[in-house]
């Protein structure tokens, strides 16, 4: 048992590691802060990341009930959509995804169009697979 606890652990550690990594490496974090003019806020980013990533894992390990109401679930929803949207659309930017799409596309005009046809397609996405029961399985 304690040789299967050290494993998990250790997996978990290596798992997160490498997200957080990935996040560094990509600059999310300091491109974010910069294009939000909030680069004196980078260390409350970084926290704030560390700490959503033990408490996902912490609620991810167990079966148990948080007694909290429909509206903080929703405003944890929507922060969680926040954060996955603007890590997206850095690791977007950082890869120079959408300004290879519009040379490629011929896009001149309509940028921000093409950016909230992006961020709908995944926001009904995801509203879909969380309110339609038994939409994504197979039948």
């Amino acid at each position: 048992m304690a040789v299967a606890i050290l494993i998990g652990i250790g997996t978990g550690l290596v798992v997160s590691g490498a997200v957080f990594a990935f996040i560094t490496i990509v600059g999310v974090v300091p491109r974010l802060a910069q294009k939000t003019k909030t680069e004196r806020h980078i260390k409350v980013y970084e926290s704030a990341i560390v700490l959503g990533g033990i408490f996902g894992t912490a609620t991810g390990l167990g079966n148990f009930h948080l007694p909290i109401g429909s509206v903080t679930v929703v405003a944890l929803s929507l922060a969680n959509g926040v954060f996955f949207g603007a890590l997206a659309m850095s690791l977007a930017e950082v890869l120079n995804v959408i300004p290879i799409l519009t040379r490629r596309g011929r896009i001149q005009h309509g940028m921000f169009y093409f950016v909230m046809a992006i961020a709908l397609g995944k926001l009904v996405g995801a509203l879909i697979y969380f309110l339609v029961p038994g939409f994504w399985q197979p039948q």
